[in-house]
């Protein structure tokens, strides 16, 4: 059974994760962000002895980054997995968007690896499914685990929502098609750990939200 430690930021309030099974155990951290997402990541990996097996990111926007190096730097510099079409990203203020909001950050590349659509990455004894889920930005990436039933996806969709599309490298058609044959094909009880805001289920935004069924 994971166990997934959430943390949030007073500016943009990702949502970042650290996925763990056991204490002492291996451990997945999601999205570090900005302030405070770093320190507190690092203090609960301590304070739980886990062993840090990668830095995965959804996507590669300036709230979900921010806390990247400082997260490596302290925890011994873990492998940073993200979708090869944001890669350029990691070091340009302007297209990983941080330039918009007074921040103009950027982030090492160094032990980067791609999060390919239909690559399995294992975790503890569980596999997970790369989907993507493109649109928001180029290379938006879920995490699915069928035996969890839990999909992890970045800003591609929110409870009732789904991620902005109007910004330069965004497009919504891709969006929408994402979603209707990656995510909207899960199980109805598919819990969603979406980048911003509350958990939802596949079921329910496959009946409620406007944006899946009548698209963008």
């Amino acid at each position: 059974m994971y166990n997934f430690h959430q943390t949030n930021d007073p500016m943009f309030a990702v949502n970042s994760l650290t996925i763990y099974t056991r204490q002492g155990g291996p451990c997945w951290i999601i999205d570090p962000g900005l302030p405070p997402h770093a320190e507190q990541i690092v203090a609960f990996v301590r304070e739980n002895e886990l062993q840090p097996a990668a830095v995965l990111l959804t996507h590669a926007h300036g709230d979900h980054i921010a806390g990247v190096d400082e997260v490596r730097e302290i925890l011994g510099a873990p492998p940073l997995y993200l979708g090869k079409p944001e890669w350029h990203m990691l070091g340009d203020p302007k297209e990983n968007l941080s330039v918009n909001f007074g921040i103009p950050l950027t982030v090492s590349d160094e032990g980067l690896h791609d999060l390919a659509d239909g690559d399995t990455l294992a975790l503890d004894g569980s596999e997970w499914a790369v989907l993507d889920t493109s649109g928001h930005s180029p290379g938006g990436r879920s995490l699915y685990c069928a035996d969890e039933g839990v999909v992890i996806v970045g800003d591609a969709l929110f409870a009732g929502g789904v991620g902005r599309v109007d910004f330069h490298h965004s497009d919504g058609s891709q969006l929408i098609r994402n979603l209707r044959t990656k995510l909207l094909t899960l199980p109805d009880d598919t819990r969603v750990i979406p980048g911003h805001g509350p958990e939802t289920t596949i079921g329910t935004e496959r009946q409620s939200n406007p944006y899946v069924i009548h698209g963008l």
